[in-house]
């Protein structure tokens, strides 16, 4: 279905933490088409001396095609999100979306691993729940600075995933350890495809653990997006296409935000 440009009704607009904010919208029928991993571009409020023109590209937190509300999960940290926290219920939020290409899941998957930090939670939730729906067992790790700042559990917990919670006030979110905690789940119960989104640490390590386990594997990239539908050019990213092919240009919003993990140049 092609992206829609189109005005929302703002239901909620909540703090999560002291970082980030959860807002659900109004979009109409299109919720039912939304994908995991795919995401919006919307439109924020001009609030005091923060005058953002470009809209805030935000991946889809839910989509409820019964209700037709999507949901978002924010972090405000400039002057487009800053604005995007000052909007109420009833008021009315434009936006330009579904965009780009989402997450796949194949028939034959048996065991997926999850792995997110930060905002990056948001993304994959929906396909957590999407695998379960395809009978796909999840383990996920989900990482953060502290406890404080784990969000969404719940969502993977809902879905009878395994879920590991890695934290860097204690430690357990060092790569090192990630990485023997992965390999020993993977001995356990062979992952058949690995994703990820937030950190690109942590995708770094997921890369090199996809070749070793000669697994599947994708990664939701962030970027920063004007247009969303790839005629600016400005989220472009190196893409390697096979082991012997040059690298090419391929833009975020349009060829992604979701690419093998196996092919990105990180």
């Amino acid at each position: 279905m092609a992206a829609v440009d189109g005005k929302s009704k703002v239901i909620s607009n909540q703090w999560v933490n002291d970082n980030y904010k959860h807002i659900v919208v109004d979009v109409g029928p299109i919720a039912s088409k939304v994908q995991p991993g795919q995401f919006f571009n919307l439109s924020c409020p001009q609030v005091g001396t923060d005058k953002p023109f470009f809209r805030r590209p935000m991946s889809t937190y839910h989509a409820d095609k019964n209700t037709h509300r999507v949901e978002f999960l924010y972090k405000v940290t400039g002057a487009g999100t800053r604005g995007l926290a000052t909007l109420k219920a009833g008021e009315d939020l434009s936006f330009l979306g579904p965009l780009g290409k989402g997450f796949s899941l194949k028939s034959h998957y048996r065991h997926i691993l999850v792995v997110g930090r930060g905002v990056g939670l948001a993304t994959l939730a929906p396909l957590a729940e999407h695998a379960s729906s395809m009978n796909i067992q999840v383990t996920a790790i989900l990482s953060a600075q502290d406890s404080g700042r784990l969000m969404s559990q719940h969502r993977f917990h809902d879905v009878n995933a395994t879920v590991f919670e890695v934290t860097d006030d204690d430690g357990s979110s060092e790569v090192d350890k990630v990485k023997a905690l992965i390999e020993e789940i993977n001995q356990k119960n062979k992952i058949d495809s690995i994703y990820t989104c937030g950190s690109v640490r942590l995708s770094k390590l997921l890369q090199q653990l996809a070749i070793t386990f000669d697994c599947d594997g994708e990664v939701a990239l962030e970027q920063h997006m004007a247009c969303g539908i790839g005629m600016c050019y400005c989220c472009v990213r190196p893409i390697k296409v096979g082991e012997k092919q040059p690298q090419v240009s391929k833009r975020v919003c349009y060829d992604g935000p979701v690419f093998q993990i196996k092919e990105v140049v990180l």
